[in-house]
């Protein structure tokens, strides 16, 4: 496959595990320079020396909470190359309780991260990109953001608003050549259920018994093929399932 990828700056959210990180490996492995962000400084760090080692690839870092808008602008005022790239991938979902009884801290961490901070870095970043008239926005949406499911509320119309903030972007920046995509994951296995269930590891792995789920290396080879097509081809969704799920509530288990 033609690499058109290699030298671009990509910017990448939520990098310090998961998705994130796994896109962080496979753009530096197509030639790209990285821009990562998360919470966690020594993760951030040692990801940095790793890929930068390994593949020969400038990387910059910056540890801040993309809930804190003020961090995000003190942030972005501190880059020097133009971002080619932006991958909102930074995003959580916390508990599974129904809408009477949920807890309103989860309800406001994931609204503020998953919306109001993916919609802060777009708002930064994107300037630029329209007066270059070149970039690409991928924003890492779910399943969850075309079919609701109970014990989901606050989650579903988290993802629900990333596919309508995608859809919008993409007509605000119309008649441009940015491009505005995103990628749907259904069950995929990495640190998120175990935050979901606030750390319960065993509730967490119950998610993914009997079945295979997808990994985080699934999601960033789509991710990576949306970067990597033509400047004239616009990926608008993919919604990606394993074979064992065949909607939010439809999940094959093997005995």
């Amino acid at each position: 496959m033609k690499n058109r990828l290699k030298g671009k700056t990509v910017l990448i959210t939520g990098a310090t595990s998961g998705i994130g990180l796994s896109c962080a490996e496979q753009f530096a492995k197509a030639g790209c320079d990285l821009i990562l962000t998360g919470r966690r400084e020594d993760r951030l760090s040692e990801i940095s020396d790793q890929l930068s080692d390994k593949f020969e690839v400038l990387i910059g870092t910056a540890a801040f909470d993309i809930r804190d808008r003020n961090a995000c602008k003190q942030f972005v005022e501190t880059l020097d190359d133009d971002i080619d790239i932006l991958i909102n991938n930074a995003g959580l979902a916390r508990g599974t309780d129904p809408v009477f009884d949920a807890d309103f801290d989860d309800w406001d961490a994931m609204i503020d991260t998953n919306v109001k901070g993916l919609l802060t870095i777009t708002r930064l970043i994107s300037p630029k990109m329209k007066a270059r008239n070149s970039g690409h926005i991928i924003n890492i949406g779910s399943t969850a953001g075309h079919e609701a499911y109970p014990g989901g509320v606050v989650y579903c119309a988290t993802k629900h608003a990333v596919k309508a903030i995608t859809e919008s972007t993409k007509k605000d920046l119309h008649g441009t050549k940015v491009r505005v995509s995103m990628v749907s994951p259904g069950l995929v296995e990495t640190e998120f259920s175990v935050i979901r269930f606030h750390g319960d590891k065993d509730k967490a792995d119950s998610v993914y018994k009997g079945m295979d789920p997808l990994t985080a290396d699934d999601i960033a080879e789509i991710v990576l093929f949306t970067a990597n097509r033509p400047e004239h081809v616009n990926i608008m969704d993919t919604i990606v399932m394993p074979v064992n799920q065949s909607s939010a509530q439809m999940v094959h288990r093997d005995e």
